[in-house]
């Protein structure tokens, strides 16, 4: 199993780049976000990577992030939704868009991308939510931990912010500000954004 390459970026092209690497040109399929962040021609940089073997082919994605890697596993796994257009989802959406429109149900913006059905864009939201909500929640030392938001509606704002990128300390400070002001989760969530000014 291949984790990760680190080499030196030979090229980049609309959807994929080559990183050179012991002697070894890696071409790897990206999202637009990770070409965005991949550095110019001849610099070094280390790509987080997926091996997907077909019976017809053998195919290698890249990616910036491990998270990014992480949801394009878990993308790869809702019903009808292949490799390629799960790549295609991470280009059209931003991994923290991405992840916003799961934890909100839009499936309006997931139908953006390209290959993307309202169906099957109810599919991702029905079969991805609680994975990405159930995110590992602990607290670093220090961060104020999930028991110190009471209720669970709290608790499940607190969970899809951490899922979104934020620390325990920030999700759980966004909430309590907002926690009187909203009855439900989504809310929550959305003016826990607007709080911390993603949105």
């Amino acid at each position: 199993m291949i984790d990760f390459i680190e080499g030196i970026v030979e090229s980049k092209a609309p959807g994929e780049l080559v990183i050179s690497a012991a002697g070894v040109g890696y071409l790897l399929q990206c999202s637009n976000s990770t070409l965005a962040e991949a550095p110019a021609k001849g610099e070094k940089w280390r790509c987080y990577a997926v091996l997907n073997v077909r019976e017809d082919a053998m195919e290698l994605f890249g990616f910036a992030s491990r998270q990014e890697r992480a949801m394009f596993r878990r993308l790869c796994q809702v019903t009808g939704v292949g490799a390629k257009t799960a790549l295609g989802v991470l280009s059209a959406l931003s991994l923290r868009d991405l992840s916003v429109a799961i934890v909100m149900g839009d499936v309006t913006a997931l139908s953006r991308a390209p290959g993307i059905g309202k169906k099957t864009a109810q599919r991702i939201v029905l079969e991805l939510k609680d994975k990405v909500e159930q995110q590992d929640v602990s607290a670093p030392s220090g961060a104020a931990p999930v028991s110190a938001v009471a209720g669970s509606v709290e608790r499940e704002a607190q969970a899809a912010l951490q899922a979104l990128g934020y620390t325990s300390a920030e999700a759980a400070r966004a909430v309590n500000l907002v926690r009187d002001q909203a009855t439900t989760v989504d809310q929550i969530i959305m003016l826990a954004l607007r709080q911390m000014g993603s949105l």
